[in-house]
């Protein structure tokens, strides 16, 4: 899953239990709908990518920069980046928030197309709630 600052799920994918999160870091990335703001042409990329030590390789750090994207990923063997739980702790509550469904705490659908749909909908509801509470 990539998340923008507040939580908000940008793009999710579903893989098999053991596939490693370094193959799908580019794919997340290159899934990143446009998000409109200031005007002008609406940006895709995030300013900064902040991920735990699942992500950390040489070629996902290169292509990032390449991309103009600052990877803020914890170093595997090292110690962890001093404060990046407090940054991080964003996209662990958005998975909390998904796991609220118990539906998808456990994965019960043997159907991928099923599991990505009831995916899909607790992000909408998310995204929802989210803007629902942020309006006046």
């Amino acid at each position: 899953m990539i998340c923008g600052g507040r939580g908000t799920p940008f793009k999710v994918i579903t893989t098999a239990a053991n596939v490693n999160d370094v193959t799908q870091t580019l794919v997340l990335v290159d899934g990143i709908p446009p998000v409109a703001g200031k005007p002008g042409r609406p940006r895709r990329r995030p300013d900064a990518l902040l991920g735990d030590k699942g992500y950390d390789s040489n070629p996902n750090r290169r292509e990032l920069r390449r991309r103009r994207i600052l990877p803020v990923i914890s170093r595997k063997g090292a110690p962890n980046i001093k404060d990046l739980g407090k940054l991080r702790y964003v996209v662990e509550q958005t998975f909390s928030l998904l796991h609220y469904f118990k539906r998808l705490a456990v994965r019960w659908e043997r159907r991928l197309d099923l599991h990505d749909a009831l995916v899909s909908l607790t992000c909408g509801l998310i995204c929802w709630r989210r803007l629902k509470k942020a309006r006046p």
